[in-house]
């Protein structure tokens, strides 16, 4: 509480942080470990002058780098898309049946551990014009733009005419 306006402040804390080296009979460092302490101070900003102290010790391997800052991230490696690895896996599967490799979509189905109907959907995928096809394997993914499934690319491949299809998948999708 503070005595002129009777309200409830919030304390002061203050943080410093020393690193400390250890030096070894002769002299020489030595790098068996770094210690790092951190000085902990209730009250105003001149606080470590009045020795109002509280301390915290940290000893790290030499390898480990002693920061007061947080890491930062990694950056983020782009997933990418499930229909791009769908459109792929399609593409793999008709391999294998025109090789025959595979002898029909139920065995694909058993080899997958999915159904016989999931098989097809996939499959469906193949019907979609060439150059949508291209399109969706090519197209570098983006956060900002909606992404393009499967489900929105099935009424498309049902449509038999190529030129409209890819009107279409211009119109709602891109």
């Amino acid at each position: 509480m503070c005595r002129s306006t009777n309200r409830q402040t919030e304390p002061e804390v203050w943080f410093r942080v020393v690193h400390l080296a250890q030096d070894a009979q002769s002299g020489a460092p030595v790098a068996t470990y770094r210690e790092q302490m951190v000085e902990i101070s209730l009250g105003p900003k001149g606080a470590f002058e009045n020795g109002n102290t509280g301390a915290l010790r940290f000893r790290a391997p030499p390898n480990r780098v002693v920061r007061s800052d947080p890491p930062a991230k990694p950056a983020r490696i782009p997933k990418t898309p499930r229909v791009v690895e769908l459109l792929r896996k399609a593409i793999e599967w008709k391999g294998h049946l025109e090789s025959r490799k595979m002898a029909s979509q139920a065995v694909i189905a058993r080899q997958e551990g999915i159904t016989r109907a999931r098989v097809t959907q996939v499959m469906g995928m193949l019907r979609l014009a060439p150059d949508i096809q291209e399109k969706i394997l090519t197209s570098p993914h983006s956060p900002h733009r909606r992404p393009v499934t499967e489900r929105m690319l099935r009424p498309i491949g049902a449509i038999a005419d190529h030129r409209d299809q890819l009107r279409e998948f211009n119109k709602n999708l891109m």
